[in-house]
């Protein structure tokens, strides 16, 4: 596939498939010539994404987030993207079949991303990104930790709109995925999450029992 503008609709389609499997909602602006290409609802806020087509590079995934062009007045202009313009970058692997959810507060101003797929062959450790750190159910579910975070920073509702009630009764296995860090401050708390497939209950989150009680040897 070397036409860009398909590339990009088979990127846009690819995330947007990704995020519904994850019971995110969907939306897709009715305008054009926004910065954003999707808006993906996680817990109660909504986010601005633009969608980006990743290649690979030996054991790196990259992404490009920089283009430039051609102004009478100001000759080329380079652009990227920044906090004010969008919320996050997604990004598909066509190769991997992967999707990536990339926080701009992250990757503002970046001309490209590059997100690691095995170690560095000089043995590098610092300043890498990690491409499973990125991975979109596990993203999301930073992103509602971070949230979650400042919503008691500022003393606002849970994360959650389901109830104590909902998450006893059931929860889909793709909606646990995606928001496994608010059931695990759950059970912590207390709570008790019944995780389902297919509608039947196949496990169960309860808090951790860190002190057991030992039976007596007998005598």
């Amino acid at each position: 596939m070397e036409n860009p503008n398909h590339k990009g609709n088979a990127a846009e389609l690819a995330i947007a498939a990704e995020a519904a499997n994850l019971g995110l909602s969907v939306l897709k602006p009715l305008t054009e010539h926004e910065r954003y290409d999707l808006v993906l609802g996680i817990g109660e806020r909504l986010l601005r994404v633009q969608c980006k087509w990743a290649s690979m590079r030996g054991d790196v995934v990259k992404v490009n987030l920089g283009s430039s062009y051609h102004s009478p007045t100001r000759g080329y202009v380079r652009t990227t993207y920044g906090v004010e313009e969008v919320d996050a970058i997604a990004a598909y692997c066509h190769v991997l079949r992967k999707c990536y959810l990339l926080p701009i507060d992250r990757f503002a101003g970046k001309n490209a991303i590059h997100l690691r797929i095995a170690p560095a062959r000089n043995n590098q450790r610092a300043s890498l990104n990690w491409a499973t750190a990125y991975e979109f159910p596990g993203a999301v579910a930073q992103l509602e930790e971070r949230r979650h975070g400042m919503a008691e920073v500022r003393g606002s509702s849970p994360l959650s709109s389901t109830t104590d009630e909902d998450a006893t009764r059931g929860v889909g296995m793709d909606r646990f995925y995606a928001r496994l860090a608010h059931y695990v401050r759950r059970a912590e708390a207390g709570g008790e999450v019944v995780v389902t497939r297919w509608g039947r209950p196949v496990a169960r989150l309860v808090p951790a029992d860190l002190n057991p009680t030992v039976p007596a040897a007998d005598a």
